[in-house]
């Protein structure tokens, strides 16, 4: 992107710093309370609940994680995300004679299951609601799936109490509603170093799906963007789409293909964000205050892929980016 002299590289820079700051500030005065709104809904699972009625809670809640509670030890005991059914799969895989293990496994032993196939144990990352929002997010960035559960003590009985649980989105819509100086940051994102375009993993219509579930596990990845033969962005497929997939227990349907598994995808699906190398996070940030987005990808003028600026990135730089030397 072109700049007519210095001195506008100067206010470019010193706008940018200017909404960071406000950003933070904001941040700093407020605890993760103050985003809870007056009256919501919050599925808590115990661990003696099967895997098998969990999934299907989670897609009759239309969520896709939930905290899990120990009733022995009266302790948040970790978060169950989309991950660790995907963990699920890549064992019914290794040791297809142990099927029935696998439909009557309680949550409570997927912390031996993971640790059977060397994948990391549950999130049990997590803090509490009066900390300041800063720190929260702080925390947020350290989880792996994104979100952070909030968790309190009663006063009377010293028990944990689970409150709710942040997302990044939720977090970035606070900002996006709370902040007005996030039309200052007018910086191009191509010149902020937050778009991953290194070693971009994508699929097509025709990849058979347990390739890209194999995908999503090995490279920890959320999703995996679909393109045609020309690397045109088409789709995205979702690990929150595995839960679809298995419902019920069956596994048979692994087989298929992606675009197979698509027209299986639930109607809430909220469709593919894209965004340019020349957009600003002050756009960025508006798109973020006007739908539900979980990542964006980078195109071109005729859609062909370039990278993935993640929630989380976005989040990073918030909280950590920014400098007095120029980026562009």
């Amino acid at each position: 992107m072109n700049y007519q002299n210095e001195e506008e590289i100067k206010a470019l820079i010193e706008n940018q710093n200017v909404g960071l700051a406000a950003i933070r500030r904001m941040l700093g005065s407020k605890t993760s309370y103050d985003m809870l709104p007056v009256s919501f809904k919050l599925v808590v699972f115990d661990t003696t609940l099967s895997v098998k009625r969990a999934l299907n809670l989670l897609l009759q809640h239309n969520i896709v994680s939930a905290p899990l509670w120990d009733a022995k030890t009266s302790k948040f005991a970790g978060l169950l995300t989309t991950g660790d059914f995907i963990n699920i799969i890549k064992y019914y895989f290794s040791n297809p004679d142990r099927l029935e293990i696998v439909d009557t496994m309680t949550l409570g032993g997927l912390e031996e299951l993971e640790r059977t196939i060397g994948a990391p144990s549950m999130d049990t990352i997590s803090i509490h609601p009066s900390k300041p929002l800063f720190d929260a997010c702080l925390k947020m960035l350290e989880s792996r799936s994104g979100r952070i559960p909030l968790i309190d003590q009663d006063e009377g009985t010293n028990r944990e109490i689970v409150v709710s649980v942040l997302t990044q989105y939720r977090i970035l819509k606070f900002i996006a509603l709370n902040c007005r100086e996030t039309h200052l940051l007018q910086i191009p994102i191509s010149e902020l170093g937050i778009i991953s375009t290194d070693n971009i993993h994508s699929c097509q219509m025709t990849t058979p799906v347990i390739d890209v579930i194999d995908c999503l596990t090995q490279e920890k990845l959320s999703s995996i963007p679909i393109v045609d033969e020309n690397g045109v962005l088409i789709n995205v497929y979702e690990a929150v789409d595995v839960l679809g997939l298995i419902k019920g227990g069956i596994y048979n349907d692994l087989s298929l293909s992606v675009g197979e598994t698509l027209l299986r995808r639930s109607e809430n699906f909220e469709g593919v964000c894209t965004c340019t190398p020349n957009d600003k996070l002050s756009n960025i940030m508006n798109t973020v205050r006007r739908a539900s987005v979980h990542r964006f990808f980078v195109v071109d003028d005729n859609y062909k892929l370039l990278g993935v600026l993640s929630l989380s990135d976005i989040l990073k730089y918030l909280l950590l980016g920014g400098s007095t030397n120029s980026p562009l």
